[in-house]
């Protein structure tokens, strides 16, 4: 018997083939991004006494209440937004959750959504499944800036809504003030609709400013804000996320997300409410803690033949690799982690028409050690 996908040109995410490969080659694992050191001691505790407590079963379908509080006082710190937790905020099961539900609430048959490649991989596969097609508009390197009359111009009767993010994976750009504006400006001249990834949001670079659609009263009214504890807490494991939208898209959001996870890890949400509430520290300090990282790795790699590209926020590092190979990415990155023990993400997988570039995604989430050691093999190339 023949099954007819629904997905039929969707495969094994690069992720995952990056990082098996990385496990059967023994190599540096670089590709996936993830920590390779512990979550915070006290966010340790607090889950393991949770748990022992019996806080093991289903948490309300919208999120625990201490977690949706210690929510709304986040947005009012971070942004100077305040945000009804019982009508406008939702904990998921991780932001890919929170993304996928976002989508299904917003797309339907026949709907267009513009996304900006090189993109997550997990967009365009929610919108074909909601029934809508993705309009990819390039960002170029090396700036990767969104051209904005390009933006404008992909605009059709059809177009439902963009998704933006901010800091950018997997470049490594973040959307400054100016851009956010003219981006509030376009979603609400055509009545359009935004999902704006923000899983990075606390991690920006060299005294940037930490900015969200929150902080945008019009377009903060027409979008659904993606954000994820398991990148602010190194738990990815965990896969707790939260999306804020307002009340009317929340409404539909929920309807989706019960028959999705209908809840999330229960002794994780109430040990990260005590977090937020003990530690409101850790939360401003991602960005110095992920800086000190990438500039180690930078130095490490200061005499490779590598040519690294700015990073101004999440904990990823591009860098184009022109002067060692002439192999595509993807080969390039197979050769990589097989012979020289380093595995890293090929550029090209982001886009729908990739262009001619040599460029890889190298994260530096990771020890200190470990990127020394990366780095050393890096720069015998």
């Amino acid at each position: 018997m023949t099954l007819d996908s629904k997905l039929p040109h969707v495969g094994t995410t690069i992720f995952t083939t990056m990082s098996q490969m990385a496990a059967k080659s023994g190599a540096i694992n670089l590709a996936q991004g993830f920590p390779d050191f512990p979550a915070p001691a006290y966010l340790l505790e607090r889950l393991a006494h949770h748990g022992q407590a019996g806080l093991n079963q289903y948490a309300p379908m919208a999120g625990a209440p201490p977690l949706l509080s210690g929510i709304e006082r986040l947005s009012a710190r971070c942004y100077q937004r305040s945000v009804d937790a019982e009508s406008m905020v939702t904990v998921c099961s991780g932001a890919t959750e929170g993304l996928f539900v976002a989508i299904q609430s917003l797309v339907h048959s026949g709907d267009e959504v513009i996304v900006f490649d090189p993109c997550y991989d997990s967009y365009a596969p929610a919108v074909e499944l909601a029934g809508g097609s993705c309009v990819h508009i390039p960002l170029m390197p090396p700036a990767y800036h969104i051209d904005w009359q390009a933006l404008e111009s992909s605009i059709t009767p059809r177009t439902r809504c963009i998704i933006v993010n901010s800091p950018h994976n997997p470049t490594a750009t973040c959307l400054d003030r100016a851009g956010w504006l003219e981006l509030e400006r376009i979603v609400l001249k055509h009545q359009l609709w935004l999902i704006s990834d923000e899983v990075y949001e606390h991690i920006v670079f060299d005294g940037a400013e930490r900015l969200s659609a929150s902080c945008f009263p019009a377009l903060a009214e027409r979008t659904a804000i993606v954000s994820s504890f398991g990148k602010s807490f190194h738990c990815t494991g965990w896969k707790l996320g939260y999306v804020i939208a307002p009340p009317e898209l929340t409404a539909e959001f929920r309807k989706i997300h019960q028959y999705v996870t209908f809840s999330s890890f229960t002794p994780a949400q109430y040990a990260i409410a005590d977090m937020l509430t003990e530690h409101p520290e850790h939360i401003d300090e991602l960005g110095s803690f992920y800086q000190q990282k990438r500039d180690l790795f930078v130095r490490e790699l200061a005499g490779s033949r590598l040519t690294l590209l700015p990073s101004a926020g999440t904990y990823f590092l591009l860098a184009d690799y022109s002067a060692i190979s002439d192999l595509d990415d993807m080969a390039f990155c197979r050769w990589l982690t097989t012979e020289r023990g380093v595995a890293a993400i090929p550029l090209s997988v982001f886009y729908q028409s990739p262009p001619d570039t040599r460029i890889i995604r190298l994260c530096f989430a990771k020890g200190d050690d470990t990127l020394i050691a990366a780095a050393e093999k890096l720069c015998q190339l």
